[in-house]
């Protein structure tokens, strides 16, 4: 998550929200990395999720991310979740909850709904206060 939370930072040069995203293998070695690029690209998909899942499946030459575990500093929404799944990501770890979008939890459940075809295990609150306090303090600027 640390590693995360140091790719979040990284999206404040382009005036984009602060969440950072990776992608590490059964063995443990990161394959993809991203952070929120929607207004640097103009990208409205441009979320961390979608990025480090980009870049991991580019990296691996596949579609499909079994055994992959996607680590994010914050909850994914709707969109991301639904990228999750479709990656077939096995484990997700998130910092911050997102009580207006989140769809992990918060607002929604997409990735353990019972109507679900793919099964995502589900890590909450990693580092929580570290990761929340990164988004607040950007928002709080705004």
């Amino acid at each position: 998550m640390n590693e995360a939370l140091d790719i979040a930072r990284s999206a404040l040069a382009t005036g984009d929200v602060p969440v950072g995203a990776i992608v590490i293998n059964k063995d443990g070695v990161v394959i993809g990395k991203g952070s929120n690029e929607r207004e640097a690209n103009n990208d409205p998909t441009a979320h961390a999720e979608v990025v480090a899942i980009r870049n991991a499946a580019a990296r691996l030459q596949n579609s499909r991310l079994d055994g992959c575990t996607l680590i994010v500093t914050l909850e994914p929404c709707a969109m991301c979740a639904g990228a999750i799944a479709q990656s077939r990501i096995s484990h997700l770890i998130f910092g911050a909850w997102d009580e207006k979008a989140g769809a992990v939890g918060s607002v929604w459940d997409v990735l353990r709904d019972p109507r679900s075809i793919f099964k995502v295990e589900v890590t909450s609150g990693v580092l929580e206060n570290e990761c929340a306090a990164l988004l607040k303090e950007f928002f709080s600027d705004k």
